[in-house]
């Protein structure tokens, strides 16, 4: 008798880890205005660490009174996806120590190799040769400087997925470049608001047209979230009604106009502080 067929055990996905481990509080994130927690991770053998925002531990916004961070922070990740760029780290809601909470894939964040990093001050009129400009920031009484971010296409892909989700806070410290040349993005509690709150530190391609690749992505997003469609399902648990409608309308605007967006005036453009 021949012996029994072993089969090989199955591979725990990063969100099944996320959803299903068992969470261990290693430490809080003091900086961060909202309870945030650096924690452990395991399930069946794979161990990770992540961050755990308990709903529990959000501070109330007068200007996103729907919903909560957490949510937020689901749905940013789930237009990510379907993007199919995967610049939000694995991302899950789940029961945790303290309730109910987003728990996202802790990214350990890497120096860009080229030393020169993302974001940079400038003592010039104009950004040199593979720079962007931001704006003039101040550095000190009287003196100022440019501020300007690479002409990278990881900032590019970012910048779309950013005025699709309606990012009012998208600072230098959100940025984090990883391993095998990836850039993530983190912190997209304050997204999806019905009305224009873009502000971010990616305002080098305003105005500019779009590549045919973000082309591609907004055509598969506006399906995407048609009514019925699996990304507007899913985000109907989400956001409210009016918050999906409102990104309908960016996507159409964006592909009707053919480029990125530009500062609309009626709300500070640059978060504060930029970093």
């Amino acid at each position: 008798m021949s012996a029994p067929e072993r089969i090989p055990p199955r591979s725990v996905t990063t969100a099944e880890l996320l959803a299903l481990g068992e969470l261990k509080v290693r430490g809080r994130i003091r900086e961060a205005s909202n309870a945030v927690l650096y924690c452990s991770v395991s399930y069946e053998g794979r161990d990770a660490f992540c961050v755990y925002k308990p709903i529990a531990g959000e501070r109330p916004l007068w200007d996103f009174p729907d919903g909560t961070l957490a949510q937020r922070e689901m749905a940013a990740y789930e237009v990510s996806e379907a993007t199919g760029w995967g610049l939000v780290p694995t991302t899950v809601l789940r029961d945790g120590p303290y309730g109910e909470g987003m728990c996202q894939l802790w990214v350990e964040a890497l120096p860009e190799a080229d030393g020169d990093g993302l974001l940079a001050l400038v003592e010039a009129e104009e950004p040199a040769a593979g720079w962007k400009a931001i704006g003039f920031a101040e550095v000190g009484e009287g003196e100022t400087a440019l501020l300007v971010h690479a002409d990278d296409v990881r900032l590019r892909r970012l910048a779309v997925l950013d005025a699709v989700i309606n990012n009012a806070d998208r600072k230098g410290g959100h940025l984090l470049p990883a391993g095998e040349g990836r850039l993530y993005g983190i912190d997209h509690g304050v997204t999806f608001n019905a009305e224009n709150k873009l502000r971010t530190l990616l305002w080098g391609w305003a105005g500019e047209s779009l590549t045919p690749e973000a082309i591609e992505v907004l055509t598969a997003l506006r399906d995407g979230l048609a009514p019925g469609a699996p990304l507007a399902t899913r985000l109907a648990e989400l956001i409210t009604t009016t918050e999906i409608d409102a990104t309908r309308a960016r996507v159409e605007a964006m592909l009707a106009s053919g480029k990125h967006p530009e500062p609309s005036g009626e709300w500070p453009a640059i978060p504060w502080p930029p970093v």
